[in-house]
């Protein structure tokens, strides 16, 4: 983890003891521990770290009109009871995919305005709410349903 954690020095004189991880990866979750010693007091905390995570298969970018899925998963340890998708903070219609007892959500004919962030949020049987964002990206046309354009001679045509 050397490369990838942190810590403000110039914080310490404030009491701020930080360790900052970037990128948190899968593998990071666990108990922390930070112990500091001052004079002749050591004072310490403990830190778990849990995981969020979405995966998108096949792998990203998708193309437009291949079914695509989406699958949010979390090291939280208690029953999943509900996985709830937001597409741009909106909820997802159920008319697509919407909240299910599982934590997965499945595009079939995906189009370049499903683009953007998408917001997963578990929900879990101790009453806890986890939820993280994923930036999908569809490649593809956003053109007009009928693929014949009409336009004036003598204009300009898009």
């Amino acid at each position: 983890m050397k490369l990838r954690v942190s810590v403000q020095d110039s914080a310490f004189r404030h009491g701020n003891f930080s360790l900052r991880i970037q990128p948190v990866r899968s593998e990071d979750v666990g108990l922390y521990e930070a112990q500091v010693a001052y004079n002749t007091v050591v004072h310490s905390c403990q830190v778990e770290l849990g995981v969020i995570s979405v995966n998108l298969s096949p792998p990203s970018p998708v193309l437009a009109s291949e079914p695509l899925m989406l699958s949010c998963n979390s090291s939280h340890q208690a029953s999943l009871v509900e996985t709830c998708w937001f597409h741009k903070e909106h909820l997802v219609p159920s008319s697509r995919s919407f909240c299910s007892p599982h934590g997965s959500l499945s595009i079939l004919r995906p189009v370049v305005s499903d683009a953007g962030s998408w917001r997963c949020q578990l929900r879990y049987s101790d009453h806890e709410i986890i939820s993280t964002t994923y930036n999908l990206q569809i490649l593809g046309f956003d053109g007009p349903s009928n693929p014949i354009v009409y336009a004036a001679a003598g204009s300009a045509a898009e």
